[in-house]
């Protein structure tokens, strides 16, 4: 069954799936503990988005949830589940409905992505990179040679990874090396790529290579659509990680990669702006992570409070605990805000859409990761133990403020804008 946009869709509660014959929006037994409340993630939405998100809630809770922990430390990548959960329309989120997509506004995908990280975060952050690069093949891509691509990244038939930093060109994309030459009827790449989410895993990989003189810059990248078995692709060893552990990170090598010509995704040398498309949407995606990620975790935290005792009452009583429990929600409202704001003008196509994305990118994974750190220290020492899922949260939420842009860089975006 797939969500058409914020169709209702008839869900039963966590005990399962369509039974009872209630929509979501008329189940109550999976309530949250905070409907109503200032955190109430619902807060603004209409009844649609309401309908929606409750949706979705449902599914990270019955497929998402139970399982993160265990994905977690055996660092199982889980395509099954995230073929469940393109069956719902999440594999296409924003993807036009004509390329097999959901067709969702950028604002409707946050509210998806969000309830989703509530979940597990790692997850929802592999397929929020899917969806980034099926959306850019979607926009960018020749229908005729890519409309099948689509379609099966939509229906994660096939899963994609994105591929635009390098050892030595993180930040500065523009300096990337790789290179692509025409010869004939094909393209043949050379070079590597780094940290790559679902490298060697996926079964396509949106790269990013030269196809001008390497001291052009950013004026010389294409972008292409490169298939795993594509002969020449190689990948590095599985790394290790501190979080992102449900899915697989390597190096991606390309030794004379050969690709038809076809493949290329959009025009010769317009691959920067491609990739500079898709990253407006993908830091959206990644705060939106966060997002659930740090409402999952001042929940629990504030369900630990109102239970531990010591020094003869419950830790909610004291006044310092009731400061910090209040400084933790107006951060994340105001995370929320700002991501919404920022989806809102990308939607509209407003010129400071860009300058917003950054915005929130940086404002939401900064403070909500400090959520998740601060609700690990109410906890105590048991937030430190893997039995709680806070520590989970924390190590997931890190990376965030690295990936699709450091925060340091948004910055400078923005001051870019503001002093044009």
């Amino acid at each position: 069954m797939m969500l058409a946009r914020t169709r209702r869709v008839s869900f039963r509660c966590c005990a399962g799936y369509l039974a009872h014959g209630k929509t979501v929006s008329s189940c109550r037994s999976c309530s949250s503990r905070v409907d109503g409340k200032s955190i109430d993630p619902s807060l603004g939405l209409t009844d649609e988005q309401r309908a929606l998100q409750e949706t979705v809630t449902l599914f990270a809770r019955q497929e998402l949830e139970p399982m993160r922990r265990k994905w977690d430390e055996e660092e199982i990548f889980p395509k099954g589940v995230l073929k469940k959960a393109a069956d719902l329309g999440f594999g296409g989120l924003y993807v036009s409905e004509e390329g097999g997509g959901t067709g969702m506004s950028r604002l409707d995908a946050s509210i998806v992505i969000e309830a989703l990280a509530a979940g597990c975060t790692s997850t929802t952050a592999y397929l929020s990179i899917h969806n980034m690069c099926a959306w850019m093949v979607d926009k960018f891509g020749d229908r005729s040679h890519h409309g099948r691509l689509v379609r099966d990244m939509t229906s994660m038939e096939q899963f994609a990874s994105y591929c635009l930093t390098e050892p030595n060109a993180g930040s500065d994309a523009g300096s990337l090396r790789s290179t692509a030459v025409l010869k004939g009827n094909e393209y043949i790449l050379n070079g590597s790529k780094a940290f790559i989410s679902g490298g060697g895993d996926s079964d396509v990989y949106i790269v990013m290579a030269k196809t001008g003189m390497i001291e052009d810059g950013p004026k010389a990248i294409t972008c292409f659509a490169v298939p795993k078995d594509s002969p020449g692709l190689s990948f590095g060893k599985k790394e290790k990680k501190l979080g992102w552990n449900s899915q697989p990170t390597r190096a991606v090598f390309f030794e004379d990669c050969r690709i038809p010509a076809v493949n290329r995704v959009g025009g010769l040398n317009q691959g920067f702006m491609i990739a500079m498309n898709g990253l407006n949407g993908g830091r959206l995606n990644i705060a939106s992570c966060s997002l659930g990620a740090a409402q999952q975790s001042l929940e629990l935290a504030i369900d630990h409070v109102s239970h531990r005792e010591q020094f003869g009452q419950t830790l909610s009583k004291f006044q310092n605990i009731q400061f910090e429990l209040a400084g933790m929600a107006t951060d994340l409202v105001a995370s929320r805000l700002l991501v919404r704001q920022a989806a809102a003008a990308l939607d509209s196509e407003l010129s400071s859409r860009v300058a917003l994305c950054c915005m929130a990118k940086q404002f939401a994974t900064d403070h909500c990761h400090h959520i998740c750190d601060r609700a690990l220290q109410l906890f105590g020492g048991y937030g430190y133990l893997k039995d709680y899922p806070v520590e989970q949260f924390l190590r997931d939420t890190r990376v965030h403020r690295i990936l699709e842009g450091t925060n340091e860089i948004m910055k400078v975006m923005v001051s870019r804008e503001l002093l044009k």
